[in-house]
């Protein structure tokens, strides 16, 4: 099985960035971001493929921009022009194959502990 670690959540200002990083202990197909505000369902951020797709969310396209590094096993997630509505807990995911859909988080059979991001006014 592969672990997940996220890291590099914090507070920030609205309009601010902030960069938000995944180590995977192995090798994964596809690896992406969900996140999850307290009383809303978990929604689908953004995911890249080990050969460098990528899949964005319509509430993130051209704000945020996600990377990997296959040979560090690792994913990026850069947030800029961040808004209030983007506070949530972050999540890293991972498949261990492909054929999957990216948006849907019942493809990710590896999932992190979660880092917060909070946007403030």
């Amino acid at each position: 099985q592969v672990q997940l670690v996220e890291s590099g959540g914090g507070l920030v200002q609205a309009g601010g960035s902030l960069r938000l990083s995944c180590a995977a202990s192995g090798r994964t197909f596809t690896m992406g971001w969900f996140r999850q505000a307290p009383g809303k369902e978990r929604e689908f951020v953004a995911a890249k493929t080990w050969g460098g797709s990528t899949d964005y969310a319509d509430s993130v396209k051209d704000r945020f921009t996600i990377s990997r590094d296959n040979a560090k096993n690792t994913v990026d997630l850069q947030m800029n022009s961040l808004k209030p509505e983007d506070t949530a807990v972050y999540y890293c995911a991972a498949t261990s194959g492909g054929g999957l859909i990216p948006h849907r988080s019942s493809s990710y059979n590896y999932w992190g502990q979660g880092t917060q991001v909070t946007v403030s006014t």
